[in-house]
């Protein structure tokens, strides 16, 4: 193994996204993570499909949806409500440094694999806690979820098309935003716990909750309206501080426009036939655009419709304008930029193949995210990581797998 977490081991006890993407995201730079899953169903988004992924001959399918963020693990079927597999869980626990999960507040605490129990055992244990509302507050007990919220976190409040426009209304975004983010959050946490304890050898407690990465995520939005105390609205594809920041229409479908400053507006002007519009005092400068966009939008729209998305890509390209297509996703893994930042990988597995992934973001000259493993089956690696890691004998394994205790 190698990378900047190589070091590091983490016990992966999640589900579905949040957690699950922490996990993929610390298994990428390096550490060996250890998915703990329930015998039998595993991980819920196994069967979150289709599609699947499937062996020719049949014996093996994976789903889409766990593809998404569980490469570079190892699966490990527990039943945690027995004890004895709570021990197998303790004994993990002794040689591993993070352990994620994302149960109910207070779930884990009856088998005894709460923090608390937990660093008896590790007083070095980094232990990080997902849920969608936090571990206090009024909504603590409540179960969360991204869509949920991203209606209660503001998100959906400025996502869609403005009241009294067809198909008005709040729309969630297309994927599960909140979550991914919040799984970012997370691994940020654990990052900066594990640095912590580099310094004083302490290990500690992390928690992120959907509903706060949800609320901290409005970014410019939540202070748009701190400062002014008014709610924003939905405005469609429109920016609420910057005109022109949209889509436009073309002779042959949509482009977007993302005007930065006044340059880059009066370029955008020339190339549309029309350099009077940037010296119109309504339109000279951000201020005014945003105090004016219903005067000049419909300008910008009529020149718009006059070439092909292609041919004014090209043209404002060449003149400094930033835009770009609207891109279908079998146009965005064509896309030869995409390509030629590694964002199209695979990974081979031993049954199913190469089996295609999303590239890793981050680039690190010396330690890169590694592409090591598939998203692997369920309890596909449970005699290799309870002989290696918490050293039974393959009769003690054996017979923890004929009472149902592991698989």
């Amino acid at each position: 193994m190698s990378g900047s977490l190589s070091h590091l081991r983490v016990l992966d006890l999640s589900r579905v996204l949040a957690g699950p993407w922490a996990g993929q995201l610390l298994g990428d730079l390096g550490a060996e993570v250890i998915k703990i899953e329930r015998p039998g169903s595993g991980d819920d988004t196994r069967s979150w499909g289709p599609p699947y992924l499937k062996a020719e001959d049949g014996s093996a399918e994976l789903s889409a949806y766990f593809m998404t963020a569980n490469r570079n693990k190892q699966s490990l079927a527990i039943d945690i409500a027995q004890p004895e597999g709570q021990e197998l869980v303790r004994k993990l626990v002794a040689e591993s440094d993070v352990v994620l999960e994302n149960f109910k507040v207070g779930g884990l605490k009856g088998y005894g694999l709460d923090y608390d129990s937990l660093k008896q055992i590790n007083p070095k244990l980094i232990y990080c806690s997902i849920t969608g509302f936090g571990q206090d507050g009024p909504y603590a007990s409540r179960p969360g979820y991204d869509f949920l919220i991203q209606a209660m976190g503001g998100l959906m409040s400025v996502t869609g098309h403005p009241d009294g426009e067809p198909g008005a209304g709040p729309m969630k975004v297309g994927v599960a935003l909140t979550d991914i983010m919040t799984g970012l959050y997370a691994t940020i946490g654990v990052l900066a716990a594990l640095s912590h304890r580099d310094l004083t050898g302490e290990g500690q407690y992390v928690e992120t909750a959907l509903l706060d990465v949800q609320v901290a995520c409005l970014a410019n939005q939540a202070m748009n309206y701190l400062t002014t105390g008014k709610a924003p609205v939905r405005m469609g594809n429109a920016h609420p501080n910057i005109v022109p920041y949209q889509n436009f229409p073309t002779a042959d479908g949509d482009m977007v426009l993302t005007i930065g400053n006044d340059q880059q507006f009066a370029r955008l002007c020339d190339v549309l036939g029309h350099p009077e519009w940037a010296g119109d005092e309504r339109f000279v400068t951000n201020r005014a655009r945003v105090a004016n966009r219903r005067e000049l939008i419909p300008k910008l729209r009529q020149a718009t419709v006059m070439r092909s998305t292609r041919e004014w890509v090209e043209i404002l390209e060449r003149a400094g304008v930033p835009c770009g297509p609207v891109n279908t996703l079998d146009q965005v893994f064509d896309d030869p930029q995409v390509l030629a930042r590694g964002m199209k990988q695979s990974v081979f597995h031993p049954l199913l193949g190469e089996v295609p992934t999303v590239g890793n973001p981050i680039k690190l000259k010396l330690t890169p995210v590694s592409y090591r493993a598939a998203p692997p089956l369920l309890g596909e690696h449970s005699k290799q990581v309870l002989s290696e890691v918490a050293g039974l004998s393959p009769a003690d394994i054996q017979a923890l797998r004929e009472r149902g205790i592991i698989a």
